[in-house]
């Protein structure tokens, strides 16, 4: 198959739940002969042609603005589509799902499928303009394309319920790779199993603030506590006050670390030691590092939205969303009880391995690209049948 993937900035994966999806899924198709296109953002440092693990990498221009980064350079990514052959055009998120209709009007043989990732009009840092977009965004993801896949159970339910139409449930996965080094530990001044680690972008949904208040308000009555730390792992997403907003929150004694965003060996280290990894965010879509955060064995305290609760199943722990208090409270019994830490630790990660390994994601997505082939082949053969007995 020729397949093309928009939406994501481009690969390799700096950060980014979309583009460690569309990572990951692109280098196993193309390790299984596909050829396999993603177009990307040259503002994500792209050149305009580049090859990574057998997958060709194709970066174009945009308005290098927070509001007109992304649909620019998918526009002009949509407009090279129009003028090349693919037998799959798989857009992912809702806003650059927006433009799949010129696809659908100017390619009409090609098959265009859309993931639902997230809500992203709830993301605070857009303005009204962009909400609606996204909106429009949605209407597009969940009417236009040929199928609609939703990374979620209850954003499959949302598409049911409020455009009465089927989609079709592929989550997030997973990709493991413990490490027994220390080198960012010990640049960072971490010792293993006394640091709680979230790894997220640096918006204000995630809840960010609400960890670092209710961690200090621990650690600032408990004496035993003086050497853990908070590790906050992201950046900006055109949110630098919000940036420095948490900046100010931590104050200077040390206990908490923005360590900007990591990648690689440094990110893999951080997961492999941390006590417990923290996700208080007010929505989600189903989030990468979480289910990352499971797959190295780490038992998560998580918001109790319906998509973290989906992930972790019973192998975590839960706190009300956006409730500082009882995060508060969670977390610091879940410091206290080690034991009970490790249990679901091991019960995350077996869930992990069960449900969302990378390489059970990439063979049901590539499924159901052969199964909407197959319909458009018995198609044809319908068509041609109808013309000779004409």
């Amino acid at each position: 198959m020729k397949i093309a993937i928009i939406g994501s900035k481009g690969i390799p994966t700096r950060s980014g739940g979309v583009e460690r999806h569309v990572e990951e899924l692109a280098i196993r198709f193309a390790s299984l002969g596909h050829k396999v296109t993603v177009y990307g953002r040259k503002s994500y440092g792209l050149p305009r042609e580049s090859f990574f693990k057998g997958v060709r990498v194709l970066g174009f221009p945009s308005i290098t603005s927070k509001n007109l980064d992304a649909i620019t350079s998918t526009f002009l990514a949509t407009i090279h589509i129009v003028f090349h052959s693919y037998d799959i055009v798989h857009y992912h998120g809702i806003g650059p799902s927006s433009l799949l209709w010129i696809i659908r009007f100017f390619k009409p043989r090609t098959k265009v499928i859309a993931t639902f990732h997230s809500l992203d009009y709830f993301h605070e840092k857009w303005g009204w303009f962009a909400k609606l977009y996204f909106h429009i965004g949605e209407w597009v993801t969940c009417t236009f394309p040929h199928l609609t896949i939703t990374i979620s159970q209850s954003l499959r339910d949302y598409v049911r319920k409020n455009h009465k139409r089927s989609a079709i449930y592929i989550p997030n996965g997973c990709s493991v790779q413990p490490l027994a080094s220390q080198e960012v530990l010990n640049d960072l001044g971490l010792k293993p199993k006394k640091y709680i680690l979230t790894v997220s972008r640096i918006v204000r949904h995630k809840g960010i603030h609400f960890l670092i208040k209710a961690f200090l308000k621990i650690q600032k009555r408990r004496e035993d506590l003086q050497d853990w730390k908070l590790v906050i792992v992201g950046g900006s997403s055109h949110t630098d006050d919000y940036v420095k907003e948490l900046s100010q929150l931590k104050g200077k004694e040390g206990s908490v670390i923005l360590a900007g965003e990591r990648s690689g060996r440094e990110l893999q280290e951080l997961f492999s030691h941390a006590y417990t990894f923290v996700q208080p965010s007010l929505f989600e879509g189903l989030s990468i590092a979480l289910l990352e955060a499971m797959g190295y064995g780490i038992a998560p305290l998580v918001s109790d939205i319906p998509e973290n609760r989906e992930a972790i199943g019973t192998a975590g722990f839960t706190f009300e969303s956006g409730n500082e208090i009882s995060l508060e409270k969670s977390l610091e019994k879940i410091i206290d009880e080690p034991d009970d830490v490790m249990w679901k630790g091991i019960l995350s990660q077996k869930r992990a391995q069960d449900e969302y390994h990378w390489d059970t994601i990439s063979k049901k997505t590539l499924s159901v690209y052969k199964n909407i082939l197959q319909k458009k082949e018995k198609s044809q053969e319908k068509h041609m049948f109808a013309r000779r007995w004409a």
